[in-house]
């Protein structure tokens, strides 16, 4: 398979991803990212639904260039190609936000993009990839995405740009973990939302290289809880099925990388319900003025549930890592969130 990622890390578990290398990549993708920025969320619905003296601040990557994070690390691994390799093309897989990433990337660097995208991915994550100019196929589920993306890489000699796994992906989240310590450095605790583990094992890596006193938590769906198994486990697990609206937080399975730099870095990873994610969502909306799909409200999520009493009189840097929701399925979704906000 034609990739620019060493397929089994071994080379990059030998060492965690350096503070220097992430402010190198930092300064390569400057001219291509947008450096989003940090917000106290502050008024009296949070601070009723939050521990007395909590402080919160909002890293908005929503606002990132294509919606989510996901764009730090599909450059990166693009820049990383050759020339001849760019020239072949580049493919992905992905429910959307990665695929918007890899379309965009190559895009801004002169390649092409065919990618995976599961069939049941929202139509506006598909329009937004081939807005950037990328071929979409759609597989069933996520474990056939993944066979076909292999097949589209050997056959058509594209480089396959992992969604959540090599040193490029953690150099690139790396980036965003730097960007909320230096705008913050007095942080006590960063909740971050976990999918394969690509954004958690860059973020992770950088905030505790800053401040080891730092507690760093993730957060998953409950069904989806493929990190918190992967753990308990103590070794890289997949999952059969996922039963969550937070697709972006629901691949098949996890990577030997992600899951050590998770491993080594994070403290403790908590679960969310739906129910819980959408009130979070509505939450966001009605006094934040955002917009976010369900993978960007697992953070705030777990803040106002699960870590709630362990971070009271903290202060917390909650990431929210996307937007890519279509206005019918955000609507549903908030009405849903707002009757348990009020019920």
């Amino acid at each position: 398979m034609a990739s620019g990622i060493d397929p089994d890390n071994s080379a990059f578990l030998a060492r965690a991803p350096q503070i220097a290398s992430m402010r190198d990549a930092r300064a390569r993708l400057q001219p291509h990212i947008l450096h989003t920025p940090v917000h106290r969320w502050a008024g009296p619905e949070i601070e009723r639904r939050t521990a007395r003296g909590t402080e919160i601040v909002l890293k908005l990557e929503l606002f990132q260039r294509t919606g989510t994070f996901k764009i730090r690390g599909a450059l990166l691994n693009v820049m990383n190609l050759s020339d001849s390799a760019r020239a072949r093309g580049v493919t992905g897989v992905s429910a959307g936000n990665h695929a918007i990433a890899v379309a965009c990337a190559a895009q801004r660097l002169g390649s092409s993009a065919k990618v995976v995208m599961i069939e049941t991915a929202n139509p506006a994550r598909v329009a937004a990839a081939r807005a950037f100019g990328a071929e979409v196929v759609t597989a069933p589920d996520g474990p056939s995405a993944f066979a076909m993306v292999e097949r589209i890489a050997a056959e058509e000699g594209r480089s396959f740009i992992h969604p959540f796994d090599g040193e490029n992906v953690v150099l690139g989240t790396g980036t965003l973990g730097l960007e909320i310590m230096d705008a913050v450095p007095d942080l006590d605790a960063v909740i971050v939302a976990i999918g394969g583990g690509g954004l958690m094992s860059g973020v992770a890596a950088a905030v505790k290289q800053v401040n080891l006193s730092c507690a760093v938590y993730g957060v998953e769906p409950v069904g989806a809880d493929l990190m918190t198994r992967s753990l308990a486990a103590g070794a890289p697990q997949k999952l059969e099925a996922v039963r969550t609206i937070a697709d972006s937080l629901a691949p098949p399975m996890t990577t030997p990388g992600a899951f050590a730099l998770c491993r080594r870095f994070v403290d403790d990873v908590v679960t969310v319900t739906d129910d819980e994610i959408t009130a979070a969502m509505a939450l966001l909306f009605r006094e934040m003025k955002l917009a976010v799909e369900p993978a960007g409200a697992a953070a705030a999520a777990a803040l106002l549930g699960p870590l709630k009493d362990r971070l009271a009189g903290r202060r917390v840097a909650v990431l929210v890592c996307g937007s890519n929701i279509d206005s019918a399925t955000f609507g549903s979704l908030i009405a849903r969130g707002e009757a348990i906000l009020d019920g």
